[in-house]
């Protein structure tokens, strides 16, 4: 049996375009055009960006890895910690949030104003300074972040990086991660907020345990609404990694500062820094894309 449906003839993009959509356009080309003309004729920069590329790729001494993708994969480590600390220290601050117990709801609720109305940088400072320097050694792990003399084998290194930087890893994860539990403790709570109260007396007529209806019932449609701004948040989290380069952790804007210092490539390098976030934010972006379209065919089974 043949079918009667006839695919309609796709469009081109161009022919899609308003007469809004065109204005918009010859203004953006019309702003890229004379930021070019003022910098061919205003900005007196010798542009080398061969000698740029070959610095970037340009190996240690020892032949270890360049120190350019060196501070990549420690942005990506401090990333992929940071968000997994993060992620699971905010549901819990969110859920505590809605709790009926004050002991729970009062200090969650404290510490995410008290992050969300402190600036980034003046928490780093906060934290490393005050804090870091006494949580090591009360929780017991001075002798593993500071005085760690065994060898590490390269899964270790990948993880957690050089032992002798550990502390400043350590440091570095818990205090992008603390700040953004605060924002993500919030999208979890209005995420959840926001599913009707019809699902929640549907859940409770069927006798469900309050676990259980947390788990088939409400999250599964919270997360739906939850992840377009955890993905924002945890693309942030990429980006505000950078701030934690102040208090001497080598990753991607440190070293991409020492290196545009000691060579005088200031735009090149700095320009294959943003780059660099770029492709992990981007990479995020798309991964998250991924999970809110699997989240949608699940609720529309």
């Amino acid at each position: 049996m043949q079918s009667n449906h006839i695919q309609a003839p796709r469009v081109p993009v161009w022919k899609k375009l308003n007469k809004l959509d065109i204005t918009l356009l010859a203004l953006l080309g019309a702003f890229f055009a004379w930021i070019a003309y003022r910098s061919s004729i205003g900005i007196h920069y010798q542009w080398d960006w061969p000698r740029a590329v070959e610095l970037i790729f340009t190996s240690g001494k020892s032949g270890e890895l360049p120190y350019f993708f060196q501070g990549f994969i420690a942005t990506l480590r401090l990333s992929l910690w940071g968000i997994l600390f993060a992620g699971i220290l905010g549901l819990l601050l969110g859920l505590a949030r809605r709790s009926s117990f004050t002991l729970l709801r009062l200090p969650a609720q404290a510490y995410i104003q008290l992050v969300r109305n402190i600036p980034p940088l003046v928490f780093v400072f906060i934290f490393y300074f005050f804090i870091s320097s006494q949580l090591v050694p009360a929780i017991g792990l001075a002798d593993v972040l500071r005085h760690h003399d065994g060898d590490i084998n390269a899964f270790q290194a990948f993880l957690f990086g050089p032992a002798a930087l550990w502390e400043n890893v350590f440091s570095g994860v818990l205090c992008v991660g603390l700040i953004s539990a605060a924002y993500i403790a919030e999208i979890v709570r209005s995420g959840i907020d926001n599913i009707a109260k019809g699902q929640w007396e549907a859940a409770n007529s069927l006798g469900l345990t309050g676990w259980d209806r947390f788990r088939y019932v409400i999250f599964p449609q919270a997360l739906t609404g939850i992840v377009p701004p955890l993905a924002g948040q945890f693309i942030s989290l990429v980006k505000d990694s950078s701030i934690i380069s102040l208090i001497s952790i080598q990753e991607l804007t440190f070293v991409g500062s020492e290196m545009a210092n000691s060579s005088g490539l200031i735009f090149e390098i700095w320009l294959l820094v943003g780059a660099g976030y770029l492709v992990l934010c981007l990479g995020l972006s798309i991964l998250f894309s991924h999970l809110e379209a699997r989240s949608q065919r699940h609720l529309q089974r």
